[in-house]
């Protein structure tokens, strides 16, 4: 079985060949704005539009905690939108991550990845602004993709980490 492949670099341009997924953690309040959500819009305009409409019209769709929004950006390129964040700030509940919604949403991914034969690429979901740990969120996608045969890569960015 593979191991996660870590790299430095950008993950909204992976360099491997075939069907790729970018994967991120967005919030469930419908917040688009920090974090690497901007170095999607800058790159594509189809997954904030999508993630608004989806959390605008979340009355009638599946849109919350656990729940993936797979928008096609390329010929063979997807971002997956993971709601896996309650809110956008720390506060008396602790941090915005929720381990147990990304733990959903990379089922979900996998599924996807699978049907695809799509690899997957992320920066390290859910440790920026959400306020996760990596030793928390990177066996949750040993579990759902690794263990599963789905290739993931995940992206360090090239300024030193504080």
């Amino acid at each position: 079985m593979s191991e996660i492949i870590h790299v430095r670099g950008d993950a909204t341009t992976p360099s491997v060949k075939g069907v790729k997924v970018i994967a991120h953690v967005c919030n469930d309040s419908g917040g688009w704005g920090k974090g690497f959500v901007l170095a999607i819009s800058r790159r594509w305009p189809e997954p904030e539009a999508a993630y608004r409409a989806w959390h605008r019209d979340r009355a009638a769709n599946d849109f919350g905690l656990g729940a993936a929004q797979f928008v096609q950006v390329e010929k063979y390129l997807w971002v997956a939108n993971m709601i896996g964040q309650r809110g956008t700030r720390t506060g008396s509940k602790g941090v915005p991550v929720r381990y147990e919604a990304i733990d959903t949403a990379l089922g979900r991914l996998a599924d996807k990845a699978l049907e695809l034969n799509a690899s997957v690429h992320m920066p390290r979901i859910g440790c920026g602004l959400a306020g996760g740990k990596w030793s928390r969120v990177e066996p949750l996608i040993s579990d759902r993709l690794v263990k599963r045969g789905v290739k993931v890569t995940v992206y360090d960015h090239g300024e030193a980490v504080s």
